[in-house]
């Protein structure tokens, strides 16, 4: 799989606010991400789970916690059909 990087500068203020270091506010962010890109249909589960760092299934467990529903796709398809 061919990566890229992408380097974002944090005001350390922020990483104090949160009360956490480089490493773990870089995993946040990068769940955040494809949690949000997720919920807005730009990315699939697969998709969002690569980029969030984890398998399909965890990433759809994960989604409860930021409060978005895992099969609001396959939900949106199936109400389309019905029309």
């Amino acid at each position: 799989m061919v990566t890229r990087q992408i380097i974002l500068d944090i005001p350390e203020k922020i990483l104090l606010a949160e009360k956490t270091d480089e490493a773990a506010f870089a995993r946040e962010l990068r769940i955040l991400a494809a949690v949000k890109l997720y919920e807005l249909g730009r990315l699939s589960s697969g998709r969002a789970a690569e980029l969030a760092g984890m398998s399909r299934v965890e990433f759809l467990l994960a989604l409860g916690r930021y409060k978005v529903f895992p099969f609001q796709a396959e939900l949106a398809d199936l109400e389309g059909q019905r029309a």
